[in-house]
């Protein structure tokens, strides 16, 4: 019961951090305009995402254009692009596997070695999602931060992470963590392919049969002489 638990709250976190990641991508708050020096202009705040950029005034209005080109992209983009794509579908292929292994659902039977494998397959997919969204995040955030601080970069064109990166790095986490603890509910009987009951310790299924007893005859005892 205590491993069922643990599969269901892991495996609802990692739903929880796939579906931010689909709005990590969605999302043009990767790049936010910085308000630094003498560009003081705080009426129009300039978004930059991976699929779009916006310009939100304060009166409320929102202005999104998407990019006309895509190889004119710098590479932190076209690669925060493909990974995110590739983040998204497979975090759908974990939440499907995963949901094969889980031992509160009927898939695979009564075979409790599958089920285990299936669980554990589920988690390391899970694991791998979150590494697909924490490099591109992380590498655009290298990038704006290399960017704020070079002098060579006009201050117009300075900017500052958005939210979308932040939400990004809480989606990789949990779904890493998520992942560790779906693949740790598998036990390790189960996992080796055997299941012991009992009593664990040395295996006396390859030793040497004993002996069978010899018959006690009267040639064998002593003879004894009574006066």
């Amino acid at each position: 019961m205590v491993n069922t638990g643990m599969q269901l709250i892991s495996f609802t976190c990692a739903v929880t951090g796939w579906i931010m990641a689909i709005a990590v991508t969605a999302l043009p708050q990767w790049k936010v305009s910085a308000f630094i020096g003498s560009n003081i202009l705080t009426s129009e705040i300039k978004w930059e995402g991976i699929w779009m950029n916006c310009i939100y005034q304060t009166t409320g209005h929102m202005q999104c254009k998407t990019y006309d080109s895509m190889l004119a992209l710098p590479p932190d983009i076209q690669a925060a692009r493909a990974l995110m794509c590739v983040a998204i579908f497979m975090g759908w292929l974990s939440c499907t596997v995963s949901c094969c292994g889980m031992k509160c659902t009927t898939c695979a039977g009564d075979d409790r070695r599958a089920k285990a494998g299936i669980a554990l397959a589920g988690g390391v997919l899970f694991i791998l999602t979150g590494l697909c969204v924490l490099i591109p995040v992380s590498w655009t955030a290298n990038t704006v931060v290399q960017d704020f601080y070079n002098p060579n970069v006009p201050l117009m064109h300075k900017r500052e992470l958005g939210q979308a990166i932040y939400l990004g790095w809480a989606a990789a986490v949990i779904l890493m963590i998520s992942g560790a603890v779906l693949s740790s509910t598998c036990p390790l009987m189960e996992r080796g392919g055997r299941y012991r009951r009992g009593y664990i310790g040395r295996s006396f299924a390859n030793s040497p049969a004993p002996d069978p007893p010899k018959p006690i005859t009267s040639n064998s005892l002593p003879l004894k002489e009574y006066v």
